[in-house]
């Protein structure tokens, strides 16, 4: 296992510039942003299929630093019911895709999305109850008639260019935000589809990271490393939806934290080893959105709390005292 971060974070600086600082930090792999919401700062696919030059600039850049990329993120909503918008996302999924093959990188990080709640909507609608029935009527639309056939067809896209993997962070907001949701969405279009274990988006929902990281044994393709700290005096009034701006850090439920700010090195101890009885011996990717820390000092707090608590080497080969 070994670190990585999602670059996104330093898009403000020029790509030469922030693999600089990840480098420094001895972090030798990065997640980079290729479209939908992490942006194309660092690297925009089209311009880079089109452009061989611009295209070997960017892999030398990666070169000087020794840095290697683990994995394209492209997060958006694909399938939204504003279908110029849904167009955008999946015009950027396909061309991350095209460009993992030219890279020879296997791994696209995205979402799932969301539709409206039929086929008139012009907003997404996430649905989290089973009543009033009308809320199960959406259910069913979203999955048998959008959902479901449009990985089926991105999946096979995604097969056909060498990309193996599309890891789906299980996010509210999205169809797949569990790992129940991601689980039935694998099983209905095929094991290309994983996830992207990002524990930040399931610890606030109550889910035990350690539990869902076993249901999910064989399914995790990628996992972000970010934290969230639930505030009990917010949560014991008003729960833990909370639709109030993420900035409004004392008045919500739950903020998110860099590593070790959410929880201690103990549970972040018991997540790795977790991960490495589920099969799991990639990256885990930090992603830094601590609204309390500036960008470089969540990265270098969360680097060091996690340089404490990694496995780094491939597993024993024997049990020499068994």
């Amino acid at each position: 296992m070994k670190l990585s971060v999602l670059a996104n974070l330093y898009g403000s600086k020029p790509l030469d510039e922030a693999l600089k600082i990840i480098s420094s930090l001895g972090v030798r792999s990065v997640e980079i942003g290729a479209g939908g919401y992490p942006g194309k700062d660092h690297c925009n696919p089209a311009e880079l299929l089109k452009d061989e030059k611009k295209l070997e600039e960017f892999k030398a850049t990666f070169k000087k630093y020794d840095v290697e990329i683990c994995a394209l993120a492209c997060h958006g909503n694909p399938i939204h019911p504003d279908k110029a918008i849904a167009k955008q996302f999946d015009d950027d999924m396909r061309n991350a895709i095209l460009l993992a093959e030219k890279l020879g990188i296997d791994t696209i990080i995205g979402f799932s999305g969301c539709p409206g709640s039929d086929p008139d909507a012009k907003l997404p609608s996430w649905v989290t109850c089973p009543w009033p029935d009308d809320f199960l009527t959406t259910l069913e639309y979203q999955w048998n008639d959008v959902m479901i056939p449009y990985w089926k067809e991105m999946t096979a896209f995604a097969k056909s260019h060498k990309v193996t993997k599309i890891a789906l962070e299980m996010h509210p907001g999205f169809c797949v935000y569990n790992p129940e949701t991601l689980l039935k969405l694998r099983e209905a279009v095929g094991d290309v589809i994983g996830a992207n274990f990002d524990p930040s988006h399931l610890i606030w929902q109550g889910v035990n990271p350690v539990a869902a990281i076993r249901a999910l044994a064989g399914a995790i393709y990628h996992v972000h490393a970010k934290d969230t700290k639930i505030d009990e005096i917010n949560t014991a009034v008003n729960g833990v939806l909370d639709t109030k701006h993420y900035g409004d850090e004392r008045h919500r439920s739950w903020i998110f934290r860099t590593v070790g700010y959410g929880h201690g090195e103990d549970y972040w101890r018991d997540f790795v080893s977790a991960l490495r009885l589920a099969g799991y011996d990639k990256v885990l990717s930090i992603e830094h959105e601590d609204s309390l820390m500036s960008i470089d000092e969540g990265l270098k707090k969360a680097v060091e709390v996690l340089e404490k608590v990694i496995i780094k080497e491939e597993k024993p080969g024997g049990m020499r005292w068994a």
